[in-house]
């Protein structure tokens, strides 16, 4: 990974209790999605009403799938890479490592991060999800570049030590509570314009890059958000009638807090849709759609 570029001096920044929150993901067949995930993450359904199932470990929603059958699958354009599911502990991960071998269900990867590990899947319609649990700060890798605010790298998970860590465990069918939306990953179609729309205006910190990808986060996490052009440099927003993400949000302290992003933006001239309790709406250059709501 490389140092990040500098940032302006009066770049904002965004609060350190930021914490993310509901994911939204367009899917084709509702009843397969949600078994998936309950096989997959141990998510529970918390709630449907028709074409729409709320997802979560028993306290917040940390999915919402959106039923549109005969969506396209998502192709060579911005959208989604992967949603990361962080689990509270290593102890949890290592039971749903147990339960994804008892399922027979297939990675796309499993990787040691140096800040966390991380097993990588995708859904019945090809989105892609991440199952991760953090190290604890203190044992994050130093950073090894000047600039850098953490230190990340990729190496192969070692998959037999987690398993080691539930040894003796029946497979457990449900995730326990604490379960939450760790990170977003975004394909967009230039990372600095990305960037500038992020960190200059939204407030996010950039903490690292990597080739054709840059790291942002707030209050030092090793990232909430990460930003790539590896679905090709200069692609589009994505199709309307695509799989994939619809909305991701994050959750800020007070509504001061909402509205100093708010102000941010339409000073740039970004609109920004206001739905009272809801919170706002922001799009991003690529129209990806990013709600501010305030803890409650």
């Amino acid at each position: 990974m490389s140092t990040p570029s500098t940032a302006p001096s009066s770049t904002p920044t965004l609060p350190d209790a930021l914490r993310l929150g509901a994911a939204h993901l367009t899917v084709t067949d509702l009843d397969r999605s949600v078994a998936w995930y309950q096989d997959v993450a141990g998510l529970r359904q918390h709630g449907r009403d028709g074409a729409v199932a709320r997802l979560g470990a028993g306290g917040e929603d940390v999915l919402v799938l959106h039923e549109q059958p005969g969506a396209r699958p998502a192709g060579r354009h911005a959208g989604l890479f992967h949603v990361a599911l962080l689990y509270p502990s290593r102890l949890e991960l290592s039971r749903t490592t147990r339960r994804l071998a008892a399922n027979r269900l297939p990675l796309t990867g499993a990787s040691d991060h140096g800040v966390s590990e991380a097993l990588y899947l995708r859904d019945p319609d090809g989105n892609g999800i991440e199952l991760y649990a953090d190290r604890p700060r203190s044992a994050w890798p130093a950073p090894t570049e000047a600039g850098q605010q953490v230190g990340m790298y990729t190496r192969a998970l070692d998959v037999e030590d987690l398993l080691r860590v539930s040894d003796g465990e029946d497979v457990r069918r449900h995730a326990a509570e604490g379960l939450a939306v760790g990170h977003l990953h975004l394909h967009v179609g230039r990372v600095p314009q990305a960037v500038a729309f992020y960190r200059d205006l939204v407030g996010f910190a950039e903490v690292t890059t990597y080739p054709g990808a840059s790291f942002l986060s707030a209050g030092g996490y090793h990232h909430h958000l990460a930003v790539n052009v590896w679905a090709g440099e200069g692609v589009g927003p994505a199709p309307a009638d695509a799989v994939g993400l619809r909305e991701w949000s994050a959750v800020l302290p007070d509504d001061a807090a909402v509205g100093a992003v708010r102000a941010r933006l339409e000073a740039a001239g970004v609109a920004v849709a206001d739905e009272g309790a809801a919170g706002v709406v922001l799009r991003d250059p690529w129209d990806i759609a990013l709600r501010l709501v305030t803890a409650r």
